[in-house]
């Protein structure tokens, strides 16, 4: 028999799972010598990186596990998106996932890179027991503020969801509903469920301000989605507010009788 070349192990070995190809090479070095160990010993490496995932996720289902331990059984974690723009809607999600799923890379939406969030926004959606997603907009924002119109946000979200959540993880608001809550400061970097509902709200809203880039042109609302940058305060001085700007967040900037 043919003896395969480095090029074919390490194309076999890319397609076993790294404790397969890892036991497999280790078995093969024994002929190949240390040209292969070397091989091996990469997946080794991957083995590590993947054991700390592993931890760093049951770490953020400790929550979760926590409140199952209690007895109670649809866990949702609760987050929003787009509180500080001063355009655009605000955006909560709320995500119930179930116990032990495994989520590589789940993590705070801040933490993330746009092309990461967008693929575990997927994911989240394809493993998630149940999802939803609320959305209060500027008009809404301007007439009861930003507090209220979050809350309405995450009560749509959580109201809108095929499963109901028995128990609600939040970051620091109380929402009017007869669900069990805790308040968690930073749950969306804590919990596996909030850091999932924190993607799901995040890769929406800016999907949504992309959109009305196209519609309201000038503003950079694809680069800065709404919020106050140097560039996005410089357009609202040139060219005027725009019908969603948040105008109790604009006063100081231009008089909204301005407006295009």
């Amino acid at each position: 028999m043919k003896k395969p070349t480095l090029k074919e192990i390490r194309q076999k070995a890319d397609a076993m799972a790294p404790r397969e190809a890892y036991d497999w090479l280790l078995e093969l070095s024994e002929e190949f010598g240390d040209s292969v160990r070397k091989i091996a010993d990469k997946y080794y490496k991957k083995l590590e990186t993947e054991n700390r995932e592993r931890e760093r996720l049951r770490t953020m289902m400790a929550i979760e596990d926590e409140a199952r331990g209690k007895g109670y059984c649809y866990i949702g974690g609760v987050d929003e998106a787009g509180r500080g723009p001063l355009a655009g809607p605000v955006v909560a999600a709320c995500v119930i996932l179930p116990k032990d799923v495994m989520i590589y890379g789940l993590n705070d939406s801040k933490k993330l890179s746009p092309a990461k969030r967008d693929k575990l926004y997927d994911e989240i959606r394809e493993k998630a027991l149940a999802y939803g997603i609320g959305i209060a907009d500027h008009n809404y924002i301007d007439r009861v503020n930003i507090l209220n119109a979050t809350k309405k946000a995450m009560e749509t979200a959580i109201l809108s969801m095929k499963i109901k959540p028995d128990f609600l993880i939040i970051d620091a608001v109380r929402l009017d509903l007869d669900i069990e809550q805790l308040s968690v400061p930073r749950a969306d970097a804590t919990s596996a469920s909030v850091a999932a509902a924190s993607i799901l709200a995040k890769v929406t809203r800016d999907r949504i301000m992309e959109k009305m880039d196209l519609k309201y042109p000038g503003y950079g609302f694809a680069q800065h989605k709404g919020y106050g940058t140097q560039a996005h305060v410089e357009a609202i001085k040139r060219l005027g507010l725009c019908p969603i700007h948040r105008r109790s967040f604009t006063a100081g900037i231009l008089d909204a009788e301005t407006a295009v």
